[in-house]
């Protein structure tokens, strides 16, 4: 069962499942518009058997009120860090999906003493990076997510808009991080799309080459959601990786032949 947890003077809907030790702890960080559930119910039920599972609402999403600040991933790679001290006494496991992949990236960048492993599924690293989806507000998709939140969300379902138009306003202008950053990123990383997905598949190699020890899992017949379309194979893949050596040992090493020794993988 969830329960509310303060984060920085906010009730703050957090959720811990698994039979894993605190040393082999997931966190999974939720899509914008969407609720922990999304990944607890789906990819969850998989891991749990042999991870430590903690996943959180972030503000305006799910259980967890809205602020009256604007959305920025920056206040959203805080809150994580804030959950991942207060539920974590040693490195984690990120699993972020599409905007919860892009706080994961954050919080690597800036704490990357409190990360393990990254597992990033559908993200982007710029605001450039993703195609422009012809969601009609009147679209399955657009009510799934209506739904979903007036279910959950302390505010009622007609603060919806107000949390749209915020989420919109991020996305328009953010995140903005460059190649170069990625290469700060050091701990091995599964870069994990659909391969119909809405961040571009060029941005999403780029993503995949920047990183220093980063691997790439491309699932066919599959889109953005792809965690809801396939999601024992997501989760077997992201096991895999998770228990998996940090330098995969394979038989014809191109792009990894020298990494270990100092060399960088090429960017883009």
């Amino acid at each position: 069962m969830g329960e509310y947890i303060d984060i920085d003077g906010m009730p703050t809907w957090t959720e811990i499942r698994g039979t894993g030790t605190a040393e082999r702890t997931v966190v999974l960080l939720h899509g914008g518009l969407g609720n922990s559930d999304d990944l607890l119910e789906t990819i969850g039920p998989d891991l749990e058997g042999a991870f430590r599972i903690v996943a959180f609402d972030r503000r305006g999403h799910g259980r967890t009120s809205d602020a009256a600040d604007p959305f920025h991933y920056d206040d959203m790679m805080r809150d994580a860090v804030a959950v991942i001290e207060r539920c974590a006494t040693t490195p984690v496991h990120l699993v972020g999906w599409s905007d919860g992949g892009i706080v994961a990236l954050l919080v690597a960048l800036r704490r990357p003493d409190l990360v393990d492993r990254l597992v990033l599924i559908g993200t982007n690293f710029h605001v450039d990076g993703v195609h422009q989806p012809d969601v009609a507000d009147d679209s399955p998709v657009a009510a799934a997510m209506f739904a979903a939140y007036a279910e959950r969300s302390p505010d009622g379902p007609d603060h919806f808009p107000i949390v749209a138009r915020k989420f919109t306003t991020m996305i328009s202008t953010e995140p903005e991080l460059t190649v170069d950053d990625l290469a700060e990123v050091a701990v091995p990383t599964l870069v994990l799309v659909g391969d119909d997905d809405l961040v571009r598949l060029d941005h999403t190699v780029a993503l995949y080459e920047s990183l220093p020890a980063g691997q790439l899992c491309v699932i066919p017949g599959s889109s953005h959601a792809v965690v809801l379309e396939h999601p024992q194979l997501v989760a077997a893949t992201i096991t895999r990786f998770l228990q998996g050596p940090e330098r995969p040992d394979t038989l014809v090493p191109i792009r990894r032949m020298h990494q270990g020794s100092g060399a960088q993988p090429t960017s883009k």
